[in-house]
C-alpha cells in the first residue's frame, strides 16, 4: 500500500470520506471541492489529488440518488418518434430503416415493440446512444 501524504490526513480530519447522507453535508463537500477545485490540477499534492478523485465520486454519488436527472421523453418510443420529427420523417422512412415498412407504423402505435436489433439500427441510423431507447417513465435509469 502506498503511503498517503499529510495533506490528505488534514483533509480526512476535516471532512472524512464517507457517504453523503443530506443537505448539510452535501454543502460542506461541496465547499472542499471548491478549495481544492481553484489549485491547478498539476499543483495539487498527490494526497489532495487523491482526496478531491474520492470527494468528488461521493458528491456525485449523492446527486444521482437526491437529484435525478429528468427526461421529457416517457420511454423509448416517444424519443423515436422525437428523432424522426426532428428529421422530417414518416412512419413509413422508419420502416424501410427497420426493413419492413409496415413495421415503422406499427412500433409507433405501440403495437409492437422495438427489439434490441432495432434498438442497434436506429442508434446506428440516428447516430446516439442505444441508451436513449432504454428510458423509461421521464427518468434517465435503464428499464430492466
Amino acid at each position: 500500500m502506498k503511503r498517503l501524504t499529510s495533506d490528505y490526513f488534514e483533509l480526512t480530519s476535516r471532512f472524512p470520506l464517507i457517504p453523503i447522507e443530506d443537505q448539510k453535508h452535501f454543502a460542506e463537500a461541496m465547499v472542499l471541492i471548491d478549495e481544492l477545485g481553484i489549485i491547478d490540477e498539476e499543483k495539487l499534492t498527490k494526497g489532495q489529488a487523491k482526496y478531491l478523485m474520492v470527494l468528488t465520486d461521493l458528491v456525485e454519488r449523492y446527486e444521482r440518488s437526491t437529484f435525478p436527472l429528468k427526461s421529457p421523453f416517457k420511454d423509448g418510443i416517444d424519443v423515436l418518434k422525437y428523432l424522426l420529427e426532428e428529421a422530417g420523417m414518416s412512419a413509413s422512412d422508419l420502416g424501410r430503416i427497420l426493413g419492413n415498412r409496415q413495421l415503422g407504423a406499427a412500433i409507433l402505435r405501440r403495437d409492437r415493440e422495438l427489439s434490441k436489433t432495432h434498438i442497434v439500427q436506429l442508434a446506428n441510423y440516428f447516430k446516439v446512444s442505444t441508451d436513449l431507447f432504454f428510458w423509461s417513465r421521464g427518468s434517465l435509469q435503464k428499464a430492466s
